[in-house]
């Protein structure tokens, strides 16, 4: 499983919640405006229609980032606010943010057992490999033989250059899944590491 195809196992669900947010966002502006348009109203009859939405989606769409992410602020209780405002933050690469609300997500539901294994990718895409480690190793706990889990276990250790973890990361992998296709890139990526 390559990193990119990690990153679309684990938080798929999640991007889901802002797919289905936007998309009902978007609906209900359109309900909103009605039927009539009046920018339309003075245009020839045979005239494309004109969608009165359209110069304001930036706007719009900043208005409903920021009124998700206060959302989150002021429902500290809210798992689902929390997460959608991690996913927010994750998507414009601001992991630290993101990671700060997948924490108050985690604390909420501790045995969230997805929620664990986005903290580990968030983590590792944030260059923290030793935090990273700690979160997927909590989710091995609960799923040991989760390749994509072991996977970025074995990320966690290439990226900190840790060649002993390394080994064992990639054989511990190997022995859940010989046919994964991340194994000869793991492989590649272990011979370029010097001993420490």
């Amino acid at each position: 499983m390559t990193r990119e195809n990690l990153l679309f196992s684990t938080i798929g669900i999640l991007l889901g919640f802002i797919i289905g947010f936007m998309f009902a966002s978007s609906m209900s502006q359109r309900n909103a405006s009605g039927s009539a348009n009046p920018a339309s109203q003075n245009l020839p009859a045979d005239h494309p229609p004109v969608d009165s939405n359209s110069q304001n989606t930036p706007g719009q769409m900043q208005a409903e980032v920021t009124a998700q992410i206060e959302k989150a602020k002021q429902s500290p209780n809210d798992f689902d606010a929390q997460i959608k405002a991690a996913e927010l933050f994750y998507q414009i690469q601001r992991y630290d943010s993101a990671i700060e609300y997948l924490i108050k997500a985690n604390k909420l539901r501790p045995d969230d057992y997805q929620t664990t294994v986005v903290l580990g990718l968030v983590n590792l895409d944030a260059g923290h490999y030793d935090v990273a480690e700690k979160w997927y190793r909590a989710a091995l706990a609960k799923k040991p033989d989760d390749v994509a889990v072991l996977a970025g276990i074995c990320m966690t250790t290439l990226g900190r250059g840790d060649k002993k973890a390394a080994e064992a990361a990639i054989a511990q992998l190997e022995k859940v899944d010989a046919t994964s296709e991340d194994l000869p890139k793991f492989k590649e990526r272990l011979k370029n590491l010097t001993d420490k």
